[in-house]
């Protein structure tokens, strides 16, 4: 593979990150007035519809019968609770801490890889999972006077993406991409209203405001997805998977800019350390000359 194509494949990752940022501003905005419930509700009809229509127009059956086998199924319910716990924790958490705490996603799924896929994976890689993951303590601080529950809702996400992940890898290839990402937006169809519905209050109405909003987090979603499917297709895993992390100056950016918020220190060098770890599992897969992670996207993702 050339490395013009790696190069392209590094700005698409690059590109699509910053779009799912703004994915995440969307959602956060909307949080304050509208529950989450209907957010998800509202993203799951629009996203769902695009990728139906994307598969439509490729000739792909998003009703075929391999797409509704328990694997593809039990993925689209992993997706679902990544969905609401990624979004819950948006709306009660800093969008900088619920970016930093979710870049430990990839040594999440290399964890569940070897615990239940039976992949190896060495001492070294093992000791940067307890490291990153030690990031993570570092960013949440459970038992200390900084300690926000709510933070436990982006573990929840990581967990739900990372065995979401797992599943996809064996998942029938017959299964197009864009019958699976329908089946995940369209999973949010279903289980947003019984969130709704707990809701007090219930739904809002929705101002023009709201409605540009939504279509924004909708617009720059798909853009994200399209952006990451596109960067694999062109540019090698190890090379280009490894950029995902300029989310997390994205998001940061966009929480001191749009949010007013301000990163203390133990919450920088906690994502560092995850970062760092996380680099070096990619750098030591790609030694051992073995596929990296899958480069998903991330409701409002990775």
């Amino acid at each position: 593979m050339s490395s013009m194509n790696n190069v392209t494949g590094i700005l698409l990752v690059i590109f699509s990150m910053a779009s799912f940022t703004m994915e995440d501003m969307f959602i956060k905005t909307l949080s304050s007035d509208l529950p989450t419930g209907q957010i998800l509700l509202i993203l799951g009809i629009g996203s769902a519809s695009v990728f139906a229509l994307l598969a439509t127009a490729r000739g792909q059956n998003i009703f075929a019968r391999a797409a509704w086998r328990p694997l593809p199924v039990l993925r689209a319910a992993c997706e679902a609770v990544a969905a609401m716990a990624f979004a819950s924790a948006l709306a009660l958490v800093e969008i900088s801490t619920v970016a930093a705490v979710f870049q430990a996603m990839p040594l999440a799924i290399t964890m569940g890889a070897a615990l239940f896929l039976g992949e190896q994976v060495g001492w070294r890689r093992w000791s940067a999972i307890a490291l990153g993951f030690c990031g993570v303590l570092l960013i949440i601080r459970p038992g200390l006077d900084g300690f926000d529950p709510n933070t436990l809702l982006v573990l929840i996400s990581v967990a739900a993406v990372a065995l979401r992940d797992l599943i996809t890898r064996r998942i029938d290839v017959a299964v197009s991409s864009f019958v699976v990402s329908f089946q995940g937006f369209a999973s949010l169809i279903v289980v947003a209203p019984v969130m709704l519905a707990l809701t007090p209050g219930g739904a809002a109405a929705l101002s023009p405001s709201h409605v540009l909003q939504i279509s924004g987090a909708i617009l720059f979603g798909v853009i994200g997805y399209w952006g990451i499917v596109t960067a694999m297709r062109v540019g090698e895993a190890s090379v280009v998977a490894p950029y995902r992390y300029t989310r997390l100056l994205f998001s940061i950016i966009t929480g001191v800019l749009v949010f007013g918020e301000r990163p203390d220190l133990l919450t920088l060098i906690g994502a560092s350390l995850i970062i760092g770890t996380g680099l070096y599992t990619f750098l030591r897969e790609r030694a051992l000359a073995r596929p990296v992670a899958p480069l998903s996207p991330d409701f409002p993702q990775d």
